[in-house]
């Protein structure tokens, strides 16, 4: 009976530690990763309008590398436009020395894509 007892009080101590484990995991540092794809903004634009669940799968909670031209800054909400089809989510302060126009290269996480508004959306981004 005391064997059976240690078992389960022991099987019951690893499974603690496991879902406390899983639900108190460091977050990801998507600055410090290898972006996995480096695309332009146009392409994965195309990849979502065309099938959007094999772009889901492709790029969804992926760090990912994103060129394109600057369409719009919002300094307050730490948002810029790219191609008017990539809304980009800075988690720090934009930088001050870009402008519209400007060709950038931005890499950060696809978080998703946004059917009404016809757009990508991307969060955590740094500017390479």
């Amino acid at each position: 009976m005391r064997k059976k007892l240690f078992y389960i009080s022991l099987l019951l101590i690893v499974v603690i530690f496991g879902v406390y484990k899983y639900v108190y995991k460091s977050h990801r540092d998507i600055a410090s990763e290898d972006a996995i794809f480096t695309k332009t903004v146009s392409e994965v634009f195309q990849a979502f309008t065309a099938n959007d669940s094999l772009a889901n799968k492709t790029y969804l909670d992926k760090t990912i590398s994103v060129k394109g031209k600057i369409t719009n800054i919002d300094l307050t909400n730490k948002i810029i436009t790219v191609d008017e089809k990539l809304s980009a989510r800075f988690s720090d302060k934009i930088p001050d020395n870009i402008k519209l126009q400007d060709s950038i290269t931005l890499k950060g996480r696809l978080i998703g894509f946004d059917d009404l508004l016809e757009e990508i959306q991307m969060d955590q981004c740094t500017i390479e």
